[in-house]
């Protein structure tokens, strides 16, 4: 995975705080800079004036300590490169996620949350989210991608039972699968939407309350 869901997702940086005119190259480099040394009062004043305005810098540093796990993840993923920067300042990373930035005053500021690491928006949000929270192994955080229909036979342990027991390895192998093709189309039709995958699988997800969650992975 979020550079792309996260989530701390971004780092932004590399050596500090961004002058005027630097591009968002460095603006991600001084971002993931700024978390690597917990500087994170720097790492907030490189979020754009929106995300500002919505966020203080103490929401945005508790933000940070409730997601440890997704921050270094993030870190890690933004030091190994970026699949690439478009004209707009888009930044994809991990399962293809991306990052917008805007400029402001000839500096590159965020745009997009990078603290949203568990996004249910769209069809694949939701698929990138559920695939970070079994990488991380956040079960509980699993339990938003499972309909209500199902819910009351779920709970984090058996969650983790179902992904860490006997059939852990069929359960990894399947979600290798899905990483492979986590940019495969995707139709929706109303509260539905499914994307096929492989030879003859597919993922059908609903929606329910607005947020999308999977229903299957066939």
């Amino acid at each position: 995975m979020p550079l792309l869901a996260g989530l701390l997702m971004l780092a932004l940086l590399g050596g500090g705080c961004g002058g005027a005119g630097q591009g968002p190259e460095a603006t991600l480099d001084a971002y993931r800079t700024a978390l690597v040394n917990k500087e994170y009062g720097t790492a907030y004043e490189l979020m754009s004036a929106e995300f500002r305005a919505r966020h203080t810098r103490q929401e945005f540093e508790q933000m940070v300590a409730d997601n440890a796990d997704e921050v270094r993840d993030t870190v890690a993923q933004l030091g190994r490169g970026r699949e690439s920067v478009t004209v707009q300042a888009e930044v994809r990373y991990g399962l293809g996620e991306e990052l917008r930035m805007r400029r402001e005053a000839d500096e590159w500021r965020l745009v997009s949350n990078p603290l949203e690491f568990y996004s249910q928006a769209t069809p694949r949000d939701a698929l990138r989210s559920f695939l970070r929270a079994y990488r991380l192994e956040r079960w509980g955080i699993m339990l938003r991608f499972v309909p209500e229909r199902y819910r009351e036979r779920m709970d984090a342990e058996v969650l983790a039972q179902q992904f860490q027991g006997e059939r852990s390895e069929d359960s990894a192998e399947l979600m290798r699968a899905l990483e492979a093709n986590i940019d495969a189309p995707i139709t929706d039709k109303g509260d539905e939407a499914r994307m096929p995958y492989g030879d003859r699988h597919e993922v059908t997800f609903v929606r329910e309350g607005g947020q999308w969650k999977i229903l299957d992975f066939d």
